[in-house]
């Protein structure tokens, strides 16, 4: 049974709606899987990035910090290692701002007509293609780690076992809520859209200040009053705080700078991105509500 046809056998039951959902999930990521351009390239453009930005970068902020006086007993880390970071929130956020785009498509297909005329609740939707970006991005996020391991960055170091794996979770815990978020405001894009042009257009208008505007690549401290305050509420600087929180450490010392986190900052970073994501799925359930595809 082609796939529309199997959509829109849907039934009223739970059953059968967890199954509309559960369609939407794996749907996504049998594309993901199948398209091997797609796949490859989504893999290796983050452990490229790390491996030539990064370790390109590090040799010269390394040098540059080198005579920088460290207190007694610091904790330093190097520059790849402070970036690491930074690369793995940048990759969820253009993995997520452009998970919308599968909407775009099926609504250029055919297929969207389909299943908004089929019995399926219009949030399974939302939550298939979110959870199915989140899925990827977790994906991402441990070939980053692992990888960056590999060429030198200082992940988990002196971490025990049950540290590392606290780390992983918490980090993953980050990602999810994070890229949660920005797969909502992409569907709500996206089903507001005509073309894939105007997708990418507001995409990439939307991606530059968010990266750049954070503390992905570099601390904030000299930054402009205006743009500081906008970087402590940009939910990538939240993100990032919580994946340094659990991947270096609560206090270490990087590009001169002394970075110190106690559990409830990382408990506020954490309560921020989720008072984001419930506002982008909000603004998301309300563009699918009237959404109308001809």
């Amino acid at each position: 049974m082609k796939e529309p046809e199997r959509l829109l056998s849907i039934g009223p039951g739970e059953n059968n709606k967890m199954y509309g959902f559960t369609t939407i999930y794996w749907r996504d990521m049998i594309r993901f899987v199948r398209f091997k351009t797609l796949l490859v390239s989504s893999l290796l453009q983050p452990a490229l990035w790390l491996a030539f930005f990064g370790i390109a970068m590090s040799s010269s902020f390394d040098k540059l910090i080198a005579g920088i006086p460290v207190p007694p007993g610091a904790h330093v880390v190097g520059y790849l290692t402070f970036m690491g970071a930074g690369i793995i929130a940048m990759t969820t956020l253009f993995t997520s701002l452009f998970g919308g785009i599968v909407i775009l498509f099926d609504k250029n297909w055919g297929l969207m007509r389909e299943i908004l005329a089929s019995p399926m609740n219009r949030n399974h939707i939302i939550f298939g293609i979110g959870l199915s970006g989140v899925t990827k991005s977790f994906i991402q996020a441990i070939i980053i780690m692992v990888f960056g391991i590999l060429i030198g960055a200082a992940f988990f170091s002196g971490f025990t076992a049950m540290q590392v794996i606290i780390g992983v979770l918490g980090i993953l815990a980050f990602v999810g809520m994070f890229a949660l978020g920005f797969l909502f405001l992409s569907a709500a894009i996206a089903i507001s859209m005509e073309s894939p042009e105007g997708l990418q257009g507001v995409t990439t208008l939307l991606t530059m200040p968010i990266f750049f505007a954070s503390n992905a690549l570099y601390p904030i401290d000299a930054f402009p009053e205006i743009l500081k305050i906008l970087s402590v509420y940009n939910p990538m600087t939240l993100l990032i705080t919580g994946i340094r929180y659990f991947v270096i450490g609560p206090d270490f010392i990087a590009l001169g700078k002394h970075y110190q986190y106690t559990p409830a900052d990382i408990l506020m970073a954490y309560l921020g991105l989720i008072i984001f994501t419930m506002i982008m799925f909000g603004l998301a359930y309300w563009r699918f509500k009237k959404a109308v595809v001809t």
